[in-house]
């Protein structure tokens, strides 16, 4: 659909009808063939970003999907570099580039670490998190980092309502809805479910002291803010606050 080495409209149509595991099991062959792939031009920037505010030991791709955020965490860390998600499809791709990466299958929401890691990212991630789980799951990044570590992700500024790309997005998340309504299982994967405030918030809460940098290859809005920034959310050396715990499935 996107490419003649993209999905078809019919192979997009099962994904969309099947779990998000199952889903991108499906899609992982042709998934560095959409736009749902992190492009290049973000992970450069970030890169950029990381190279400034390390050095760092040992990191973490959450959700590391196909793995196209692992040549970041090669380039800015100086140990070992681990990639984690839940679809074997993803990974089974994701094998193909690794390099030194080990590959781990694991849900976000219940990581097999404690401390492990000086750096943990997620690029692209969000969308396949309720903004109700988003205290459990930035506790999970808190435990999984060592004290003073970081977790970096990319945030983009929401286009403005009289662009083509808003009311694509907002279409986008309005089919999900629906089809989330009158269909099991649940396919959860929506773009305007977070606001950015609400996201620096609950790192906040979990314990994560955050810093924002531009990203200046994305240019500026009308008023002259950022139209996507860094955000660097830093462990503080301090006792784990009180997450709320909530349900999830551990994957083997």
């Amino acid at each position: 659909m996107f490419s003649p080495q993209g999905p078809t409209v019919r192979e997009l149509a099962a994904q969309a009808l099947s779990s998000v595991e199952h889903g991108y099991d499906l899609l992982a062959p042709k998934f560095d063939h959409t736009p749902f792939r992190t492009p290049d031009p973000v992970l450069e920037a970030v890169g950029s970003v990381l190279e400034r505010t390390g050095p760092y030991d040992d990191g973490l791709d959450l959700c590391c999907g196909t793995g196209a955020g692992l040549d970041v965490l090669t380039r800015v860390c100086r140990g070992t570099v681990t990639g984690v998600d839940f679809s074997a499809g993803m990974l089974a791709v994701a094998r193909h580039r690794a390099g030194r990466a080990a590959l781990v299958r694991g849900d976000a929401r219940a990581l097999p670490f404690t401390e492990a890691f000086d750096l943990v990212v997620s690029l692209g991630a969000l969308g396949h998190f309720l903004p109700a789980e988003l205290p459990a799951l930035f506790g999970q990044v808190r435990t999984v980092l060592r004290p003073g570590g970081v977790f970096a992700l990319p945030v983009f500024a929401p286009p403005s309502p009289r662009s083509r790309a808003f009311w694509t997005l907002l279409g986008f998340d309005a089919v999900m809805r629906v089809r989330n309504v009158v269909w099991r299982p649940p396919f959860v994967m929506y773009y305007r479910a977070f606001r950015f405030g609400g996201v620096l918030r609950e790192l906040e809460r979990a314990g994560l002291r955050t810093e924002l940098y531009a990203l200046p290859g994305f240019g500026r809005r009308a008023d002259g803010s950022p139209r996507a920034r860094l955000v660097v959310a830093r462990r503080l050396p301090r006792d784990r606050p009180q997450i709320r715990p909530i349900a999830a499935r551990r994957l083997p």
